[in-house]
């Protein structure tokens, strides 16, 4: 959850936290899309809502899809409307619904969510990629790794990642588990996998 001010400037800054994310996650490739989304949903956010309007972005990872939503604090329902050929605005809505799997509205008690799902890839992977994110982002807020969470600069993340690596097998040796046969077997399932 990224709550925001919307302004025009904000829009680059919220695209990269959406790729920064979305690689952090595994769905690099989705990233040009939810981008584009999310760009045409703050957009719509600072042409209805208002020009430095509060709003959140929320971007929740599921089973076998992405779902994205825009909070802002107005209860007026968007909706799709033909437009002239040649019309420069109302078209957003329209490309919203062409490049993700579904869209839709949910009133708020405070206002409304704009949200769109997009579809993933093997889920099986996915939802290991989601735990280790999970456990990396958990980690660097314990303050067991410099830098700030969702932040998905890779040397931040691969020293979060080893940092925690050590911290599990220094948890496991004190159980007198063997660290080097756990690595093997890591290294194991990951080759299996990643086929």
């Amino acid at each position: 959850m990224l709550p925001f001010e919307a302004v025009p400037a904000r829009v680059r800054v919220l695209r990269r936290y959406v790729r920064d994310q979305l690689t952090q996650w595994g769905f690099p490739a989705l990233a040009d899309e939810v981008q584009l989304a999310v760009t045409e949903l703050v957009t719509n956010v600072i042409k209805h809502v208002g020009d430095g309007a509060a709003a959140t972005l929320v971007m929740e990872p599921r089973n076998r899809s992405l779902r994205v939503e825009i909070h802002d604090q107005s209860h007026a329902v968007p909706w799709s409307v033909e437009q002239e050929c040649g019309a420069e605005c109302g078209r957003g809505l329209h490309l919203l619904a062409g490049m993700s799997a579904d869209w839709g509205t949910v009133v708020t008690a405070t206002g409304k969510a704009v949200w769109c799902e997009f579809v993933l890839g093997d889920a099986g992977r996915c939802l290991r990629i989601q735990r280790a994110a999970a456990a990396v982002e958990g980690y660097q807020m314990a303050g067991g790794s410099p830098g700030r969470p969702g932040i998905g600069r890779l040397p931040v993340l691969e020293t979060s990642a080893t940092e925690l690596i050590a911290d599990l097998l220094h948890w496991l040796t004190a159980r007198g588990g063997d660290p080097d046969a756990i690595l093997e077997r890591a290294q194991m399932h990951f080759e299996a996998e990643a086929v």
